[in-house]
């Protein structure tokens, strides 16, 4: 390979590196999640994930206050326990375990599949 399209391919290489390096940038800013980059051994693939779960997207659900504030809160943190929802909706733990039934029922959460103490759900 010759110096010019070695330079050449240096190029191209350079453009997408940097045009990964924007997308990601445009992206967090957006306040969109996070570009993934699957590699192989021949290529990689990028993924784009589109966060649907806006809280006008929540209420038009029918979900109540509570239940949006606690997707809202697994969005920020990754899952949440049945303590954290009481502590942050100021309810027992009655309505929290009815409100995580209704938002599993309408796919939004799924439980860990623990039970007891370790149990938790994530989006």
């Amino acid at each position: 390979m010759g110096m010019d399209t070695l330079s050449f391919v240096l190029a191209i290489v350079e453009k997408a590196g940097s045009g990964i390096e924007r997308m990601i940038n445009a992206l967090k800013s957006a306040g969109f999640p996070e570009l993934k980059i699957e590699p192989s051994h021949l290529d990689f693939t990028l993924l784009f994930m589109k966060d649907i779960y806006t809280e006008e997207y929540l209420r038009n659900l029918g979900l109540n206050a509570r239940q949006v504030k606690a997707v809202m809160d697994v969005k920020k943190r990754g899952r949440i326990r049945n303590r954290k929802y009481q502590e942050i909706n100021r309810c027992s733990q009655n309505t929290a375990s009815n409100n995580f039934k209704d938002l599993t029922q309408k796919g939004i959460l799924k439980e860990s599949g623990k039970k007891g103490a370790g149990s938790y759900y994530v989006i």
